[in-house]
């Protein structure tokens, strides 16, 4: 019995503090996304009652996770923050069973509110999950294209700087072309009526420009090649894994496939590019 009311008073703890963050943004946003998260805050709201009927106990809030996941949803949008937390809400089976023993009731209510808050929550509508193919294209082809491109570089050039500034000079170059290439593809869409071009090809450059920086600054300021290249290719899983990690919870797509294919991608361009740098080095006697 008393593990039975531990597992309710958990339940409560958690519907007022997600009451609270709901609460929250929806202040922060505007038309239907705003009537969305107002309404799972009053349905947080509603629970919290139904457990307290049981419990007749008032919870306190959980400020740190409060902060948690408002701070989440500034960094990575509302919809990745809210699924995040509502994933990691989703009660056990056996914890249904421990709760039911003591309130017939909260099999119900878990179950209703599971179905419920799921239906809800994919009705928001956020702008950067309609280009989240825009931005897969720009982090994709940038790990794998300057990831090869510092492969080889280093081995041929040896020297952390001067590959460093030719990493740069190329990524930029680069992230200037792919937004340019995504723009037109977007262009040349007819059947495309919701994507804006212009948009699509700001957020293939950001991605690009921001995984060129994550790989090349190893090289400024670390002088051994061989460590700084190290570092900028455990830099590139650093990214894989965040976006992996982001893509596997918007879209409720499996986190290890999306990350071990695209470290396997990433990886064998490094690897082939190596050895060319290598073989380059030696055939035209590369001394820097």
């Amino acid at each position: 019995m008393e593990r039975g009311n531990k597992i309710i008073l958990n339940f409560q703890k958690n519907e007022i503090t997600e009451h609270y963050i709901y609460n929250y943004l929806s202040k922060h946003v505007r038309g239907k996304n705003k009537a969305i998260l107002e309404k799972i805050g009053e349905d947080e709201l509603r629970h919290y009652r139904e457990w307290k009927e049981y419990t007749g106990a008032d919870v306190p809030k959980n400020n740190f996770k409060i902060f948690f996941y408002i701070f989440l949803s500034k960094l990575f949008g509302i919809t990745f923050a809210i699924k995040l937390m509502e994933n990691g809400e989703r009660v056990a089976e056996s914890a249904y069973r421990e709760a039911e023993k003591v309130y017939p009731k909260a099999k119900e209510i878990l179950k209703e509110e599971e179905i419920h808050e799921k239906m809800i929550i994919n009705m928001i509508e956020e702008e950067k999950l309609g280009y989240i193919s825009s931005i897969v294209l720009g982090l994709n082809d940038a790990l794998v294209e300057i990831t090869g491109t510092l492969a080889g570089l280093t081995f041929a050039l040896q020297n952390s700087t001067t590959t460093g500034v030719a990493g740069m000079i190329t990524g930029a170059a680069a992230s200037l072309s792919m937004a340019a290439s995504e723009y037109l593809s977007q262009k040349a869409d007819s059947k495309n009526t919701k994507s804006n071009p212009m948009k699509a090809s700001l957020y293939t450059f950001i991605a690009y420009l921001t995984v060129v920086f994550a790989l090349v600054l190893p090289f400024f300021f670390i002088r051994n090649y061989v460590l700084a290249f190290f570092i900028s290719l455990v830099a590139g899983c650093l990214v894989i894994l965040i976006f992996s990690f982001f893509v596997s919870v918007v879209q409720d797509r499996r986190f290890g496939s999306i990350f071990i294919e695209m470290v396997f991608i990433a990886g064998t361009v490094a690897i082939i590019s190596f050895l060319i740098g290598s073989a380059a080095r030696r055939i035209f006697h590369i001394n820097v």
